[in-house]
Protein backbone atom coordinates (compact mmCIF):
# COMPACT_ATOMS: atom_id res chain seq x y z
CA UNK A 1 0.00 0.00 0.00
CA UNK A 2 1.11 3.63 -0.99
CA UNK A 3 0.51 7.01 0.30
CA UNK A 4 -1.65 7.30 -2.95
CA UNK A 5 -3.83 4.49 -1.66
CA UNK A 6 -4.37 5.88 1.92
CA UNK A 7 -7.35 7.26 2.84
CA UNK A 8 -7.42 11.06 3.88
CA UNK A 9 -7.27 10.29 7.55
CA UNK A 10 -4.42 7.97 6.92
CA UNK A 11 -2.26 10.34 4.75
CA UNK A 12 -2.69 13.31 7.63
CA UNK A 13 -1.49 11.01 10.46
CA UNK A 14 1.54 9.89 8.32
CA UNK A 15 2.41 13.70 7.91
CA UNK A 16 2.02 14.42 11.23
CA UNK A 17 4.22 11.67 12.04
CA UNK A 18 6.79 13.06 9.65
CA UNK A 19 6.41 16.16 10.69
CA UNK A 20 7.27 15.59 14.47
CA UNK A 21 10.32 13.21 13.04
CA UNK A 22 11.61 15.91 10.98
CA UNK A 23 11.33 18.95 13.81
CA UNK A 24 12.85 16.28 16.24
CA UNK A 25 16.06 16.02 13.69
CA UNK A 26 16.00 19.80 13.11
CA UNK A 27 16.09 20.75 16.70
CA UNK A 28 18.47 18.31 17.57
CA UNK A 29 21.10 19.40 14.94
CA UNK A 30 20.36 22.77 16.18
CA UNK A 31 20.66 22.71 19.70
CA UNK A 32 21.98 19.23 20.86
CA UNK A 33 19.84 16.58 21.40
CA UNK A 34 20.17 16.74 25.57
CA UNK A 35 18.58 20.67 25.01
CA UNK A 36 15.42 19.73 22.92
CA UNK A 37 12.18 18.55 25.24
CA UNK A 38 9.22 16.70 23.81
CA UNK A 39 7.19 19.96 24.06
CA UNK A 40 10.09 21.98 22.05
CA UNK A 41 9.38 19.23 19.15
CA UNK A 42 5.74 19.25 19.42
CA UNK A 43 5.68 23.21 19.21
CA UNK A 44 7.95 23.33 16.08
CA UNK A 45 5.82 20.72 14.47
CA UNK A 46 2.39 23.07 15.43
CA UNK A 47 0.79 20.15 17.36
CA UNK A 48 0.01 19.74 21.46
CA UNK A 49 2.26 17.65 23.26
CA UNK A 50 -0.64 15.11 23.63
CA UNK A 51 -0.28 14.64 20.06
CA UNK A 52 3.42 13.80 20.26
CA UNK A 53 2.47 11.30 22.49
CA UNK A 54 0.02 9.93 20.48
CA UNK A 55 2.60 9.00 17.99
CA UNK A 56 6.03 8.62 19.95
CA UNK A 57 7.11 7.73 23.77
CA UNK A 58 10.13 9.90 23.61
CA UNK A 59 12.34 12.12 21.91
CA UNK A 60 14.39 9.53 20.88
CA UNK A 61 11.82 7.17 19.48
CA UNK A 62 10.95 10.22 16.86
CA UNK A 63 14.21 10.22 15.98
CA UNK A 64 14.55 6.88 14.91
CA UNK A 65 11.51 6.62 13.42
CA UNK A 66 13.27 8.20 10.58
CA UNK A 67 14.98 5.21 10.48
CA UNK A 68 12.37 2.66 10.07
CA UNK A 69 9.64 4.68 7.89
CA UNK A 70 12.35 4.47 5.29
CA UNK A 71 13.09 1.05 5.64
CA UNK A 72 9.00 0.23 5.60
CA UNK A 73 9.20 2.22 2.12
CA UNK A 74 11.74 -0.21 1.40
CA UNK A 75 9.66 -3.04 2.18
CA UNK A 76 6.94 -1.68 0.12
CA UNK A 77 8.87 -0.86 -2.99
CA UNK A 78 10.22 -4.59 -3.15
CA UNK A 79 6.74 -6.35 -2.82
CA UNK A 80 5.95 -4.20 -5.83
CA UNK A 81 8.61 -4.65 -7.51
CA UNK A 82 7.79 -7.22 -10.75
CA UNK A 83 7.79 -11.44 -9.74
CA UNK A 84 9.97 -12.46 -12.78
CA UNK A 85 12.73 -9.39 -11.59
CA UNK A 86 15.55 -11.28 -10.46
CA UNK A 87 15.97 -11.07 -6.49
CA UNK A 88 19.02 -9.07 -5.74
CA UNK A 89 18.33 -6.39 -8.45
CA UNK A 90 14.95 -6.28 -6.88
CA UNK A 91 16.13 -5.70 -3.44
CA UNK A 92 18.88 -3.35 -4.46
CA UNK A 93 16.22 -1.01 -6.84
CA UNK A 94 13.63 -1.01 -3.57
CA UNK A 95 16.86 -0.16 -0.73
CA UNK A 96 17.72 2.22 -2.88
CA UNK A 97 14.34 3.89 -3.38
CA UNK A 98 13.98 4.75 0.26
CA UNK A 99 15.06 7.69 0.01
CA UNK A 100 13.10 8.69 -2.52
CA UNK A 101 11.70 11.47 -1.12
CA UNK A 102 14.10 13.19 0.36
CA UNK A 103 14.79 15.57 -2.65
CA UNK A 104 17.62 14.45 -4.15
CA UNK A 105 19.28 14.68 -0.81
CA UNK A 106 21.12 11.43 -0.81
CA UNK A 107 22.72 12.06 -4.43
CA UNK A 108 24.12 15.26 -2.99
CA UNK A 109 27.10 15.70 -0.62
CA UNK A 110 25.71 16.72 2.55
CA UNK A 111 27.62 19.55 4.76
CA UNK A 112 30.60 18.53 7.23
CA UNK A 113 28.49 20.15 10.09
CA UNK A 114 25.43 17.80 9.06
CA UNK A 115 27.35 14.54 9.03
CA UNK A 116 29.04 15.89 12.53
CA UNK A 117 25.60 16.75 14.00
CA UNK A 118 24.61 13.58 12.83
CA UNK A 119 27.54 12.07 14.25
CA UNK A 120 26.65 13.48 17.72
CA UNK A 121 23.13 12.06 17.54
CA UNK A 122 23.82 8.62 17.22
CA UNK A 123 26.72 9.16 20.34
CA UNK A 124 23.33 9.05 22.46
CA UNK A 125 23.14 5.97 24.54
CA UNK A 126 19.48 6.16 24.51
CA UNK A 127 19.03 6.77 20.85
CA UNK A 128 21.32 4.10 20.02
CA UNK A 129 18.60 1.75 21.62
CA UNK A 130 15.91 3.23 19.78
CA UNK A 131 18.00 2.92 16.33
CA UNK A 132 18.45 -0.64 17.13
CA UNK A 133 14.65 -1.16 17.85
CA UNK A 134 13.74 0.75 14.79
CA UNK A 135 16.39 -2.01 12.83
CA UNK A 136 15.29 -5.07 14.19
CA UNK A 137 11.76 -4.11 13.42
CA UNK A 138 12.68 -3.19 9.99
CA UNK A 139 14.61 -6.17 9.54
CA UNK A 140 11.40 -8.24 10.31
CA UNK A 141 9.51 -6.39 7.53
CA UNK A 142 12.11 -6.97 5.23
CA UNK A 143 12.36 -10.59 5.87
CA UNK A 144 8.61 -11.05 5.64
CA UNK A 145 8.56 -9.75 1.96
CA UNK A 146 11.54 -11.01 0.87
CA UNK A 147 9.58 -14.64 2.36
CA UNK A 148 6.98 -14.29 0.12
CA UNK A 149 9.01 -13.57 -3.17
CA UNK A 150 11.27 -17.04 -2.68
CA UNK A 151 8.31 -19.01 -1.38
CA UNK A 152 10.71 -19.42 1.67
CA UNK A 153 8.53 -19.17 5.36
CA UNK A 154 10.74 -16.08 8.02
CA UNK A 155 9.45 -17.93 10.78
CA UNK A 156 11.21 -21.34 10.27
CA UNK A 157 14.12 -20.61 6.96
CA UNK A 158 16.72 -18.64 7.38
CA UNK A 159 17.13 -17.52 3.85
CA UNK A 160 14.52 -14.31 4.40
CA UNK A 161 16.18 -13.40 7.44
CA UNK A 162 19.76 -13.63 6.20
CA UNK A 163 18.73 -11.48 3.03
CA UNK A 164 17.24 -9.15 5.56
CA UNK A 165 19.96 -8.65 7.94
CA UNK A 166 22.53 -8.57 5.20
CA UNK A 167 20.78 -5.99 3.78
CA UNK A 168 20.34 -3.83 6.70
CA UNK A 169 24.23 -4.35 8.51
CA UNK A 170 25.22 -3.46 4.76
CA UNK A 171 23.15 0.15 5.06
CA UNK A 172 24.59 0.64 8.46
CA UNK A 173 28.11 0.67 7.30
CA UNK A 174 27.40 2.10 4.94
CA UNK A 175 25.61 4.93 6.99
CA UNK A 176 28.75 4.53 9.14
CA UNK A 177 31.08 5.66 6.14
CA UNK A 178 28.85 8.06 4.82
CA UNK A 179 29.39 9.90 8.04
CA UNK A 180 33.22 10.07 8.95
CA UNK A 181 34.13 10.66 4.65
CA UNK A 182 36.48 13.45 4.62
CA UNK A 183 35.04 15.42 2.27
CA UNK A 184 31.37 14.57 2.50
CA UNK A 185 30.37 12.12 -0.34
CA UNK A 186 26.80 11.52 -1.28
CA UNK A 187 24.91 8.02 -0.02
CA UNK A 188 23.14 7.00 -2.51
CA UNK A 189 25.97 6.01 -4.80
CA UNK A 190 27.64 4.75 -2.00
CA UNK A 191 25.17 2.63 -1.06
CA UNK A 192 24.63 1.17 -4.45
CA UNK A 193 28.15 0.24 -5.05
CA UNK A 194 28.24 -1.70 -1.19
CA UNK A 195 24.79 -3.77 -2.59
CA UNK A 196 26.12 -4.77 -5.26
CA UNK A 197 28.80 -6.05 -3.61
CA UNK A 198 26.52 -8.15 -1.54
CA UNK A 199 24.74 -9.51 -4.20
CA UNK A 200 27.95 -10.58 -6.03
CA UNK A 201 29.25 -12.54 -2.33
CA UNK A 202 31.49 -10.25 -1.58
CA UNK A 203 34.73 -10.79 -3.68
CA UNK A 204 37.65 -10.31 -2.34
CA UNK A 205 38.88 -7.10 -3.67
CA UNK A 206 42.84 -8.76 -3.38
CA UNK A 207 41.90 -11.18 -5.26
CA UNK A 208 41.72 -8.90 -8.41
Amino acid sequence: MTTETLGLRERKKLATRQALSDAALALALEHGLENVRVEDIAAEAEVSTRTFRNYFSSKYEALAARHLDRARRAALELRERPRDEPLWDAVIHATLAQWDGDDGAADRSPSAEVTAGVRRLLAEPAFQAEVLKAGLAADSEFAAVIAERTGTDPRHDLYPRLVAAAVGATTQVVTDQWLRADPPVPLRPLLRDALRQLAAGLPDPSAT
